[in-house]
């Protein structure tokens, strides 16, 4: 069952008086629990493709469906509101709010959708800081932490509204070799043990190694599409 379709997504640029196709015509389908890679080199369309898919960014023309539900229709509050419901990301500097616990750190995209009690909020947030592998570190701040934890941490907060689709750029960028093998492999896990879909946007070959679909761009187009 696919998740989210693509269906003719361009997207261009005004540059001076110059015309950028980032994209030029996304042809894509993602089925539920998937763990793919966006790879190509830099200009490829990666970042803006992920943004297009992340609701942070309108294609020229071109549908976006999730779920059979078409996106192209929204405003920007609609759009955002979709985001908020439905999508989570991992970002490479983590962005966790210094002064708020792991388990808080957790929680808070259940506080700010209101649809659950405070009982429900902990739980699931412990579920899930277990379920990472920090269990006993619930109530320490992001600063008593490895890079590694916090990424942990982020991975998270990202699946604790049990979104559609998680979506990370280049999220071993700031991690040494060991700890970015050990957080994909985590990944891999919580992709297994959850049916979370991944969809990552990278350079990096132990992403591309762990992935079980590569999609390759080159001037805003597909390239190859690899299912392994």
């Amino acid at each position: 069952m696919n998740i989210l379709d693509l269906k003719g997504v361009k997207k261009t640029y005004q540059k001076g008086e110059n015309e950028v196709h980032a994209l030029a015509g996304i042809d894509l389908s993602i089925g539920a629990g998937e763990f793919l890679a966006v790879v190509g080199p830099s200009g490829s369309g990666k970042t803006t493709l992920l943004n297009i898919i992340g609701c942070l960014d309108i294609p020229t023309s071109g549908n976006v469906l999730y779920n059979g539900t078409e996106l192209g229709g929204m405003n920007e509050v609609g759009l955002s509101r979709y985001r908020k419901d439905n999508i989570s990301f991992i970002f490479q500097s983590y962005n966790l709010i210094p002064v708020l616990t792991v388990r808080e750190n957790v929680e808070l995209p259940l506080v700010i959708e209101k649809n659950f009690t405070a009982d429900e909020i902990k739980k699931r947030s412990l579920e899930i800081i277990e379920a990472v592998g920090l269990g006993t570190m619930a109530d320490r701040l992001p600063r008593e932490l490895s890079g590694g934890q916090e990424q942990r941490v982020a991975i998270a907060r990202a699946l604790v509204k049990k979104p559609i689709v998680v979506l990370a750029d280049e999220p071993t960028a700031n991690l040494d070799s060991v700890t970015a093998e050990e957080i994909i492999g985590l990944m891999h896990d919580v992709n297994e043990k959850f049916n979370a879909t991944f969809v990552f946007s990278t350079h990096d070959a132990l992403v591309m190694k762990h992935a079980r679909r590569l999609v390759r761009l080159h001037d805003g187009r597909i390239e190859s599409d690899e299912r392994k």
